[in-house]
């Protein structure tokens, strides 16, 4: 199961150097780790070349030496960009209102730090722990404590889809996603998380909820029934 914790909290709260940290530690824990980052700043300044090339086209490729980089021309998603990631935990820092992972706190002092306290925070950083963590139940670590983190993030991680399919029961991913958090739910249960029918386009899962995954495999199972030599067992189809 992919894992993801969040890092959230306000400008100059520290989350930067939080990520950077932790994933230096589940690095060396022997993870494969990526990271999200949301910024509300354009990624390449007008006039640059990738700025320049974007203009025209919807999607623009950079190879160096060094590295490699794919932009879009127009706001993914946190959902549209995950498959694009190879790792095994995903630190996201910032998405702030996103409700379908837990998340780290990254706390200022400041009266609105209480607003980020939405009943995903796994635990909260930064200064005055009494009077910024009491009440919400949330444990407060140090800055320093990035062992303490990184157990989270192996222990409590996780990544719902944001379908509010209902198949769990509750009607929103956000009401399971607070289960968890609680430890009165599991991931497990989100149907749609491990459908009965997988879809994948170039290579990438596409997340069905179970409607969808049920109409999909009863057309396929109809349409097939008629052919001779079908046998009951799982089926797989190419389409190119």
């Amino acid at each position: 199961m992919l894992r993801v914790l969040g890092v959230v909290g306000y400008k100059d709260s520290g989350k930067t150097t939080l990520v950077r940290a932790l994933a230096r530690e589940l690095v060396d824990r022997g993870h494969k780790v990526a990271i999200v980052k949301h910024t509300h700043h354009r990624l390449d300044p007008p006039g640059k070349d990738t700025a320049v090339l974007g203009d025209i086209a919807a999607q623009v490729g950079i190879v160096s030496p060094y590295d490699s980089a794919l932009i879009w021309r127009k706001p993914l998603s946190l959902e549209d960009i995950l498959p694009y990631l190879a790792g095994d935990i995903i630190l996201v820092e910032g998405f702030k209102t996103e409700q379908t992972f837990p998340k780290v706190a990254c706390l200022r002092g400041e009266p609105d730090d209480r607003d980020l306290f939405d009943g995903l925070v796994v635990c909260a950083v930064g200064p005055s722990p009494h009077t910024m963590v009491e009440g919400t139940g949330v444990p407060f670590v140090g800055r320093d404590d990035i062992g303490r983190i990184a157990d989270l993030a192996e222990e409590k991680g996780f990544k719902l889809p944001r379908l509010d399919c209902g198949g769990c029961g509750h009607e929103r991913c956000y009401d399971l996603a607070r289960e968890i958090v609680a430890g009165t739910g599991s991931a497990a249960d989100c149907v749609s998380l491990e459908p009965t029918t997988e879809v994948r386009i170039d290579g990438q899962r596409l997340a069905l909820n179970p409607f969808i995954s049920g109409v999909v495999r009863n057309t396929i199972l109809g349409l097939l029934s008629p052919l001779k030599g079908v046998k009951s067992g799982s089926i797989e189809i190419s389409i190119e």
